[in-house]
This record gives structure tokens, C-alpha cells and sequence, in this order.
């Protein structure tokens, strides 16, 4: 190794020159254009043959480079150190007093060429102080600036500075003689600029490069004078202002030209650091050419402000935004950049083109094929979360099939040893269990008000224990007071009975009321009674343990699915139909078919009407078959006691007097001809539907508001089309009958109805009937429950008849009464309750032979009871019933201080005489509701009192500063 550096510049004009000739060729190429022949040179195998040129001379000058640094550097003998070297300090200029820039510029190159130190030589021994090593003096050959050629691909200068102290390579002498000579001036005077900052690390100027000794750099700094330093420093920050425009140089459609002079006074001013400019030189000119940039302004400047360092050659690469910041003209380029496409109008634009497009594609493609697996996912779930919510409930309904069935098969056994064991079980002591549950569809029972309050209007069921054989519990749909409870415990008790209201059923007491505990749980969801109990197995228990080794059966209200539950869960019989039976029969228009099949005359109409259509077909046929009545009437199927009732006249119809023309002029003979009526019923049609929307009133009693409400409910559930009777004098009879287990049929009560101010409502009822031939009511009675019994009906069953005078046959002077049957109803009635009622406070009885109420006579003398009963000394009686009496003002008043009133007002029962007035309680809260039975020797006494009662009443709680609503004023 002694002899490198012997050779040292030889090899070094060498290495430099080939660098050069291959920088020079490589930029030549670009510019050749060969078209001999339609021939095409490959650019691109030149180019490549170049840089594979230029890495091999990188790896020998790398080899080269090692060799050297790892030598030791000997510096000349400095034999007068006073004289020879100067000391540098930190200068601070003075803004006052700045020095002459050009006596400093002169007086700077003086220095330079008496003592011939380059700045490159300054730099290199500051670094090596502050890397404290010790150095030589260099020749003055060796200190000479060389020009590198090579200017962005110093791959091997680069890792070299990166890990070792940096020395410079120089630019020799015979490297300048190919250049031109404004490029040369231009070399030479960058070689007088000094303008290095290594750090914070001091500068050093020495004046004798050639001396021997060895010195250290400490021992010169400390030997340099101050007056020499601040000169140079002074010189050196005026000549960076003057030469600002150096550090500026273009580049042309991302090509740096080596040769041109601003890039190569660039550079030479900054190669302390050109490691670093080379790399960011090197993406900036890659953006360019991407973004098919034609020209960019460098900033070289700011350029090296934001170059990368890194002290262990780590590159960093900058951001788009940082290497567009270098620029002067950023504003032009940004703008040219930004159009759209401009990147696919650059270097390998086509590449990118086809990955963005594919890349397009395959997220189209991909997010495609995602959206389609998601929705049939989704739709997977959907439909496999339906398949198993319809499977789930296939099996519960299954189970519920599955117990319903085998409650059903149960109901029917216990039915079947209830008929076996009836006469037995009637005439022994028997435990009653009432359950007054109106078991309607739940769409009737949501937008009934106060259902609650009419499930207990039969809680007179009580009264049956006036047989001394049975006993009562009686299942109650609310929550009673102390004051009707204490009400009816007195009224029993002074009849003659026991009571209790414990939980308890001591043998001496007859009758036990009992209120669900689910009545507290669902206050406001209107459910039947048989429901509630169904869910308070609390009030299960109680029964079961009042019930245990007796006789017991269960009295039920309308029937519902729920009371075979309850039966099942009490192991007891049900004295009632079967629910489907009960709710198929036990409609408008099931009562229909049972009177006809009775042979029982009904009313003009149609039943089971479910659609609009049909509705307007079957009113223009009836209309036009029976031109003579004057009312028809709208039931819907599940209406009981005959609320929920409209009516319409054909007076209102414009056609009317028409088709009674058409009437008189064929006459009654070829009226019924078909093509007769043919054209008064297209008539008809086309007024039905405006008739309807303005004329049709609703019952006083009608829980709907108007027709459109009335109708949706009774196309929904059904209904029944019927005429009123033609007659201005309308009786309606209700008979009461028990279709007994055993085959045998009792009538419990009968009695004329007691109806409204519009004729439909029933609010009451008088009893005993009159109106009616009492051979020809028991015949229609017992062809009803012969019909009924064949159709599987057992129980209770409610009859109602219409009677009246056919006007049609007074032209004949005979005076034919016709008798309608209109309502079937099955189960326990509200009449049949109220007279229980009846019968317990006065202690008669209704003989159905005579027809008479009869109640036993006072004893006045003295006499033994087998005497009295010897005489038969008996009396008959007559009374009014009002079951619906309603006033808002009744609520004001609690139960005592109307019992107070009205004892004030002597309306009060005579239990001596057995006539006088009754009243019964239906709720403690609202107190709006009351029933009332005025008992008398004769019919029009029972009128009177009646009538008085309530016009008494009216008046003690009539109100003028409240407006009340009331039935009173009908009645009295």
C-alpha cells in the first residue's frame, strides 16, 4: 500500500475523466435521432450499458477510497505557530457598522493565494478536529479543487462520507480542459467562495500547508488570531448574499443538464452535503418525469434546508409536498399537475393507467361479488331465522293443538259423567263456581269501555245460594270496596244465608268472592275473566282447596277457549257448550240458522255479510222484496244484548216513492217476479252507498262514533241485514232456559223487555211477561231447545222474540200477531241474574205452569207454619228490572250516602210486604252504573215506582254546573 498514493493523481484523472465521458455520453444520447433505413436504436440498451459502466468504476473508486482514508494523514512542521495559524471565534456582525464588501472580497482572495488553502482543506481539517484525530498537511497539488462529474450517482462517494469523516475529492487540473471557458471562469471562482458550517464547529485557515512538523488541530485553533477571523467570516456572509442566484438551476422534463452553469456553481457551493441533495435531486427529477413536468425552478436554497440526515446513511425519503415546496414556479407546476390525468401523460403514465384501471376493476369486480355474497348472506340469515321462527312456531302451535285437544277430550269426558251423575249432583249438596267471562274476539273486547264493569253486572249470580244445597264462589273481574262487599253480605244474610269473603270456606258459610290476582298485573289490556284466571294460579289454588270432596261445576258467560283451561286445571265439569260450539252458534247469524232449522219465523234479512259489496246487493234485494218495511237493521255477530245496533230508513231513499209506484201498479202478485224487481233493484243499488254514509243512525248504547267505524267492524267479524217489524207496537220477549247435561229443559225466567228511547236498546226488563200466550211461548221454547240440543248446546241459552200486529192483514179484519225470533244467546243473561236477584229478596218464585211471579203472603195471625203452607197463602207480584241504568253524576255520591238518599226519599224495599225497591252494585270507583228492581202487587204499580225512583234520583244529583250523561230521562 505504499505506493498508492504515489499514483494517487494519476488514478484519480483517470477515474474522474471515465465518470465524465460516460455523464457526457449518457446525456448526448437523448438528443440522437437515428432514422436511416426506418432503423430504431434502443435508447434504453445504451443506457443500461452505461450505468452498469458506471456502478463497476463506483465499486473500483469505493475500493480506492478505502485504501486512502485508512491512511494516515501527515502534516508539514509548523515551525512558527504565532505567525502560522489563526484562531477562529464565533462572529456576531454588527448591524451599525457592517465592513466593505469588496476590500473584504480582495483582501479574502489575498489570503487564499499567499497561503494557497482551499476551503474544501479548511472544512476537512475542522472535521477532523471534531473527530480528534490528528492530520497532515496535505501538497499543494493535492489541495487543488476538482470538478466531480458525476453528479447524482455518487453512489460510492456517498456511502463513504455516510461512514467515514468526510475529505473531499478535488477537482484536478487536466479535468477543466474539456470545459468551456465561461464554465471554467465559473469553477474558479467558486474557488475562492468559502461558506462552509460544519455544525457548530469552528473554522480553520492555515498559512503554512507545507511545513512537516505534526500538529494537532486544537493547538492550531488556539494559535489563530482574532482580527484574520472575523475578516473571513465578514467576507464570507457577503459573498453568500451577493451570490444568492447560484443556488437556483432548472430542470427540463425532469432531466438535470450536468453541463449547465447554475447546476454546476450549485454543485460546487454545496458539496459538503451532496449525499444528501443527490438523493432528493433524484426523487424530485422522478416526480417530474412522472407528472410530465416540461420545466421546474430549484430552490436550492431551501433545497438544502429540508435535505434528510441521517449519522448512519438511513435514507429518507420526502413527501410529495416537501419536494414540490423546492420549487420556484410550484404554483405552475401544482396547476399542471393537478388536471386530471397528468400522471398518466408521464414516465411509465401507460403502467399506471393499467393499474389504475385494473385496480378499478378488480374493486368493482370484488365489491360486486362482496355486495352479491352479502345480500345472499343476508338473505341466508333472513330466510333460515324465518325457517326457524316458523318452525319454532309450528311446534308451539303444535303443543298448543296438542293441549287444547286433550283439554277438549277431557271437557267432553267430564261433560259426559256430568250428564250420567246430573240428577244426583242436583239434588246433593253442590259447590257452584261463577265465572261471568265474556269471552268476545279481542278486537270487541279493545275497543269496548269499561269491559270490566260489564263482566260483573251478573255478580247477582250470588243470590243462587237461596237453595239451601248450594254454595257459590264467585270469581270477580275487579277489585270490589269494603261498601259493596258489606252491601251484599247484609242483603244475603237478611234473605237468609251465610257469607264470606276470606280466603277461607267455613261449612256454615254459602258463598265466597274471589278476584284474580292478574287483574292487578293487566289493568288496562280488557281480557276476559276465564284469561285473568287462567294466569292466577294463586285464585287456582284457593278454589282447588274450597273444592276439594265436593260437587262442583263451573258456570261460565260467553264461551271461550280459556274456560277448558280452567276447567282442566280444576278437574271440574263445565256446564256450558263446547267454545267453538258456543261461538259459532251463538251469533246473529248462527241464532238465525237455529230458528230457522226451529221452524220459527225470523225477520226478513241475510246473515253472515262480510263484504261491502254483498252488503249493498243484499240491502237492494231486500228492499225490493219487501217494499213495505220501513227499517232495516245492522248487527254485528258478537253483540249482546242489543248494543252495537244501526238502522236505516228507506224514506230517505229518492227512489222510494218510485218503486212504490212500480208496487201498486203490478200488484203484490207479480211483485215477486224476478224481472219485475229487476229494475227497482238496480235503482237501489246505485243510492245504497250514499243512503248508507247519511242516514244510518247507531244504537244510544253503540260503542262506535260514526258508520264508517261501525262498518269496519262489521264487515270484519260479520254480520246480520234484518227488517225491523213493521209495526209501531213491538214486544220483546226474553226467556231464559237451562238445557240441562240429562236431556231435560227448565225455564229459569221470562219477561217483556224494557228498551230505550230508540228501541234498540235493551236496558231492562218486566216480569213476569205479558204480552205473549203463554202455550205458544212455551212451544216456540221448546222447539228452540230441541234444535239447540241436536246442535250440541248445553246450558244457558237466551231467547229473544219480537211481537207484533201484521198491519198487512187488517184489510182482512183479522188481527194476525206475528212473532220474530231475533237473538239466540248462549250462556248466563243479565235478565236471568237480575231475577236471581228478584227471587232472593222477595223469597218467591216464578211458576212457570201459571205464569205468575208469586211471593208468600204475610201471616198476620197467629198460626203454625204447616198451616200457612196448608192454606197456600201466596200473593202474585210484578216486577221492573233496569239492568244498564247509567248516570255521570252518580259517581259524585259514594254507596253510602246514596243509600242515605234514597231512604231519605223512601226508595227502599218493604221486606214485609215484599214490594218496594232493590238496587244492585257493579263497582266501587266509578259508581256511574247501577241496576235497580222496583217490586209491586201489579204491573203499573211496579211502572210507577220505577219511574219515580229515578226521577227522584235525577233530581238529587242533577248538577247544572256539570252536563251529564244518563239514560234516566228515558225511562222515567
Amino acid at each position: 500500500m505504499a505506493d498508492i498514493p504515489k499514483h494517487e493523481d494519476a488514478f484519480e484523472d483517470v477515474l474522474v475523466q471515465v465518470q465524465h465521458n460516460l455523464s457526457q455520453l449518457k446525456y448526448n444520447i437523448g438528443k440522437i435521432n437515428v432514422g436511416e433505413k426506418g432503423a430504431t436504436l434502443d435508447i434504453k440498451v445504451l443506457d443500461n450499458a452505461i450505468c452498469r459502466t458506471q456502478h463497476s468504476i463506483r465499486r473500483h473508486a469505493d475500493d480506492y477510497l478505502k485504501s486512502v482514508n485508512k491512511q494516515q494523514l501527515v502534516l508539514p512542521a509548523i515551525e512558527d505557530l504565532q505567525k502560522q495559524t489563526l484562531k477562529l471565534h464565533k462572529w456576531k456582525p454588527s448591524i451599525e457598522s457592517l465592513p466593505d464588501v469588496y476590500s473584504q472580497r480582495k483582501t479574502f482572495d489575498v489570503v487564499f493565494h499567499e497561503r494557497k488553502v482551499k476551503p474544501e482543506a479548511v472544512e476537512s481539517l475542522a472535521v477532523a478536529k471534531a473527530k480528534g484525530k490528528r492530520v497532515q498537511y496535505l501538497p499543494e497539488d493535492e489541495l487543488q479543487p476538482v470538478i466531480k462529474p458525476n453528479l447524482l450517482r455518487m453512489s460510492a462517494q456517498h456511502n463513504v462520507m455516510s461512514l467515514q469523516p468526510r475529505l473531499e475529492l478535488h477537482f484536478s487540473k487536466k479535468e477543466l480542459d474539456f470545459k468551456p471557458d465561461k464554465e471554467s471562469k465559473c469553477q474558479m471562482d467558486s474557488e475562492t467562495r468559502l461558506g462552509r458550517k460544519v455544525g457548530e464547529s469552528e473554522h480553520l485557515v492555515t498559512s503554512s500547508p507545507s511545513l512537516p512538523t505534526q500538529i494537532t488541530v486544537s493547538d492550531i485553533m488556539d494559535q489563530m488570531e482574532i482580527q484574520d477571523t472575523t475578516s473571513f467570516v465578514t467576507k464570507e456572509t457577503e459573498d453568500q448574499s451577493a451570490d444568492v442566484h447560484i443556488s437556483t438551476f432548472t430542470i427540463v422534463k425532469g432531466q438535470i443538464d450536468p453541463m449547465t452553469k447554475d447546476f454546476i456553481c450549485f454543485k460546487e457551493k454545496f458539496s459538503w452535503c451532496w449525499s444528501s441533495v443527490v438523493d432528493v435531486l433524484e426523487d424530485l427529477t422522478k416526480l417530474l418525469r412522472e407528472f410530465a413536468v416540461p420545466l421546474a425552478k430549484v430552490d436550492g436554497e431551501h433545497l438544502i434546508q429540508i435535505c434528510p440526515s441521517s449519522d448512519y446513511g438511513w435514507r429518507k425519503t420526502l413527501s410529495k409536498a416537501n419536494l414540490f415546496s423546492l420549487l420556484e414556479n410550484k404554483g405552475d407546476v401544482l396547476e399542471l399537475v393537478s388536471r386530471p390525468g397528468q400522471r398518466y401523460r408521464g414516465e411509465g403514465g401507460r403502467d399506471v393507467a393499467a393499474t389504475r384501471i385494473q385496480a378499478c376493476w378488480r374493486r368493482y369486480f370484488n365489491r360486486t361479488s362482496y355486495l352479491c355474497y352479502h345480500r345472499r348472506k343476508k338473505a341466508a340469515e333472513v330466510i333460515s331465522l324465518s325457517w326457524l321462527l316458523h318452525y319454532q312456531r309450528c311446534q308451539v302451535k303444535k303443543a298448543l293443538q296438542e293441549k287444547r285437544f286433550r283439554q277438549l277430550e277431557n271437557y267432553r269426558n267430564r261433560a259426559e259423567h256430568l250428564a250420567a251423575n246430573w240428577k244426583h249432583i242436583r239434588s246433593s249438596k253442590r259447590t257452584i263456581i261463577h265465572i261471568p267471562s265474556l269471552g268476545f274476539s279481542q278486537s270487541w273486547r279493545q275497543n269496548t269501555r269499561k269491559y270490566d264493569i260489564l263482566q260483573n253486572i251478573q255478580i247477582t249470580r250470588l243470590c243462587d245460594i237461596r237453595d239451601e244445597n248450594v254454595e257459590v264462589i264467585y270469581i270477580c273481574p275487579m277489585r270490589l270496596g269494603e261498601d259493596i262487599l258489606q252491601y251484599y253480605d247484609n242483603f244475603l244474610r237478611r234473605n237468609g244465608a251465610d257469607s264470606s269473603t276470606s280466603q277461607d270456606l267455613p261449612c256454615n258459610k254459602r258463598f265466597l268472592i274471589l278476584t284474580p290476582e292478574a287483574v292487578d298485573h293487566f289493568p288496562t289490556r280488557n281480557m276476559c275473566l276465564s284469561t285473568l284466571l287462567k294466569y292466577s294460579p294463586c285464585t287456582l289454588k284457593q278454589i282447588k282447596r274450597q273444592i276439594r270432596g265436593k260437587q262442583a261445576y263451573i258456570v261460565g258467560g260467553v264461551g271461550h277457549e280459556d274456560d277448558l283451561e280452567v276447567a282442566d286445571e280444576l278437574d271440574v265439569p263445565v256446564l256450558g257448550p263446547e267454545p267453538a260450539v258456543s261461538q259459532l252458534h251463538g251469533t246473529k247469524s248462527g241464532g238465525r240458522r237455529i230458528f230457522s232449522e226451529a221452524g220459527l219465523e225470523v225477520p226478513p234479512g241475510q246473515g253472515d255479510v262480510y263484504a261491502l259489496n254483498q252488503l249493498h246487493e243484499t240491502l237492494a234485494e231486500l228492499i225490493a222484496q219487501n217494499i213495505h218495511i220501513q227499517r232495516w237493521l245492522f248487527k254485528i255477530n258478537m253483540q249482546r244484548g242489543g248494543r252495537d245496533t244501526a238502522y236505516c230508513d228507506v224514506c230517505h231513499l229518492r227512489c222510494y216513492s218510485w218503486a212504490l209506484q212500480r208496487y201498486q201498479h203490478f200488484g203484490p202478485d207479480l211483485w215477486h217476479a224476478v224481472w219485475v224487481q229487476e229494475t227497482v233493484m238496480l235503482k237501489y243499488l246505485e243510492e245504497i252507498p250514499e243512503w248508507l254514509i247519511y242516514y244510518t243512525q247507531l244504537s244510544e248504547s253503540s260503542r262506535f262514533q260514526s258508520w264508517s267505524e261501525f262498518l269496519k267492524i262489521f264487515l270484519r267479524q260479520g254480520g246480520v241485514v234484518e227488517a225491523y217489524p213493521p209495526s209501531e207496537n213491538v214486544t220483546h220477549v226474553t226467556v231464559d232456559m237451562l238445557l240441562e247435561p240429562s236431556g231435560e229443559v227448565t225455564i229459569q225466567s221470562w219477561g217483556d223487555q224494557l228498551h230505550g228511547y230508540c228501541h234498540l236498546d235493551i236496558v231492562g226488563s218486566i216480569i213476569p211477561k205479558t204480552s205473549v200466550h203463554l202455550e205458544t211461548l212455551h212451544s216456540i221454547c221448546m222447539r228452540v231447545a230441541y234444535v239447540c240440543q241436536q246442535n250440541c248446546i248445553m246450558g244457558y241459552v237466551s231467547v229473544g222474540l219480537a211481537t207484533f200486529v201484521d198491519h198487512s192483514t187488517m184489510k182482512q179484519k183479522v188481527r194476525l200477531k206475528k212473532i220474530w225470533g231475533i237473538d239466540l244467546d248462549i250462556g248466563f243473561s243479565d235478565q236471568l241474574a237480575m231475577t236471581q236477584m228478584v227471587l232472593m229478596a222477595t223469597g218467591g218464585t216464578l211458576d212457570w205452569h201459571t205464569g205468575c211471579f208469586e211471593v208468600p203472603m204475610p201471616v198476620k195471625e197467629k198460626c203454625s207454619e204447616q198451616e200457612a203452607l196448608a192454606k197456600h197463602l201466596v200473593d202474585s207480584r210484578y216486577a221492573v228490572i233496569g239492568i244498564h241504568l247509567f248516570h255521570s253524576n252518580l259517581s259524585m255520591l259514594y254507596h253510602s250516602m246514596f243509600f242515605k238518599m234514597c231512604k231519605f226519599n223512601c226508595i227502599e224495599f218493604n221486606k214485609k210486604e215484599n214490594q218496594g225497591t232493590v238496587f244492585a252494585l257493579y263497582d266501587s270507583s266509578e259508581r256511574c252504573t247501577i241496576g235497580m228492581i222496583a217490586v209491586s202487587e201489579d204491573l203499573q204499580g211496579a211502572l210507577v215506582t220505577f219511574a219515580q225512583n229515578l226521577s227522584v234520583i235525577h233530581q238529587e244529583i242533577l248538577s247544572s254546573k256539570k252536563e251529564e250523561e244518563t239514560n234516566f230521562e228515558v225511562l222515567c
